[in-house]
């Protein structure tokens, strides 16, 4: 409630009134300060608390037991780095079935392999290392006494080394069923493909469904309908978009997202599981998103700019494609980048549109068969093996890094765009 002083008797008065309530003034406003403060110490212990977590994870000790030791292989003192292409292709003739070998040679001929293919197929085909028991990064940095006690008891004959589960094979590496040899490379490219389409289709139809709601929709019933739906299907769980994804796309136009409409992948993604219906499934997620933040950058543009410019004769397209997006653009492109984000780590709709659980083919083309991140840490989390979940906990590190660098490029992008609008 508003007072009004005029006189000097009422200046006074002002005087007494703003004395007397300056400490309760002050004391609120200290107690909302430490609200605030309190809620952001909140947030960022509880971020912190999450990647301490993650990374509490992502190394520690493990014992780790071959089925034949690389000595045995090469001979005491070397390493199979040491070993020459004849050498390692004569461990394999001498391990391995014939039949086995000629299937290796039939992928890819041994004599045409590098060194370090070779010494990952020796790895995985003869060496056949398993981790037996594995210790997270707090235990093994102030209990190692412990765990070599326990190791020593329960695992007799196992190395015990310091293993870090996020390295560059881990990142480079198809998936296996043996998490010593596991990675996450499919699921890299299968994500960052998923995400193009969805950028590439949600973005201009959203922006352009705000342009119309905002600048060309007249006040009607049909408008105030549409208006309101959009605000609802934000709200709706993506659950619900993975099935209609899986009813529209997978299903209704599978000779189109199956790639057979145009003679692509015929053989092998016929049922339209592909990296093309994941991404307009996720596209469908995030439109309102977009479409409601857009709306929300094009209404804070003041009236007097689109005044000036009709002032001056520009029409209303005109109006809106050279001032009122240029004005609008960083806002917009703000929340793009945080609907994008939820995309990037929505596990839900993916599964239900099909991404495979375990594949390790790479996707070669928006008709491929897929798996993303999310669903790769869903699927090894669910292993009852603890090495699953040492390298689950490797790969969200990699999401979180992904996420992270995909949002500052963005950022990076739409503070360019507002510089050049201010010195416009």
């Amino acid at each position: 409630m508003s007072v009004v002083f005029s006189s000097p008797r009422d200046t006074a008065q002002e005087h007494l009134f703003r004395e007397h309530n300056l400490p309760v003034r002050r004391r609120k406003g200290l107690i909302w300060q430490a609200v605030f403060y309190a809620a952001t110490s909140i947030a960022i212990i509880t971020l912190v608390t999450l990647v301490l977590s993650i990374v509490d994870g992502a190394f520690g000790y493990v014992a780790v037991q071959n089925q034949i030791e690389v000595e045995e292989l090469v001979g005491p003192g070397r390493t199979l780095d040491s070993a020459s292409k004849q050498e390692l292709i004569a461990m394999l003739n001498e391990h391995l079935s014939r039949g086995l070998v000629r299937r290796f040679d039939f992928e890819a001929p041994l004599m045409e392999r590098s060194n370090q293919d070779l010494i990952k197929l020796v790895m995985r085909e003869v060496v056949k290392p398993q981790v037996l028991g594995s210790w997270n990064l707090v235990p093994s940095l102030f209990q190692k006494d412990l765990i070599l006690q326990e190791a020593a008891q329960r695992y007799p004959g196992a190395d015990i080394v310091f293993r870090s589960w996020l390295t560059l094979d881990f990142i480079g590496a198809s998936q296996s069923s043996i998490p010593e040899l596991a990675g996450i490379r499919t699921a890299i490219m299968g994500s960052l493909l998923v995400i193009m389409i969805t950028i590439l289709v949600a973005f201009p139809i959203g922006v352009g469904a705000a342009i119309y709601l905002e600048e060309f929709a007249s006040d009607s019933r049909l408008n105030r309908i549409i208006q309101v739906n959009i605000y609802n299907l934000s709200g709706v769980p993506s659950i619900i978009y993975g099935l209609l994804g899986l009813a529209v796309f997978v299903r209704g136009l599978e000779p189109l997202t199956s790639g057979a409409l145009f003679g692509f992948g015929a053989g092998q993604t016929a049922n339209g599981r592909t990296v093309l219906s994941a991404g307009l499934t996720l596209a469908l997620l995030v439109l309102p998103i977009i479409i409601i933040n857009a709306q929300e950058a094009i209404r804070a543009v003041p009236q007097s700019l689109r005044d000036s410019s009709y002032g001056l004769g520009a029409t209303k397209w005109q109006t809106v494609w050279h001032h009122v997006l240029p004005a609008s653009i960083d806002r917009i492109l703000t929340g793009t980048i945080l609907s994008i984000s939820r995309a990037l780590g929505e596990t839900a709709p993916i599964v239900v549109v099909g991404a495979s659980t375990f594949i390790s083919v790479d996707p070669n083309s928006i008709f491929s068969k897929f798996t993303t991140l999310p669903i790769q840490v869903y699927q090894w989390t669910a292993r009852p093996q603890g090495a699953f979940r040492n390298i689950a906990a490797a790969a969200i590190l990699v999401l979180l890094v992904l996420l992270l660098t995909l949002n500052a490029s963005a950022i990076i992008m739409r503070n360019r765009i507002s510089k050049k609008r201010r010195q416009a």
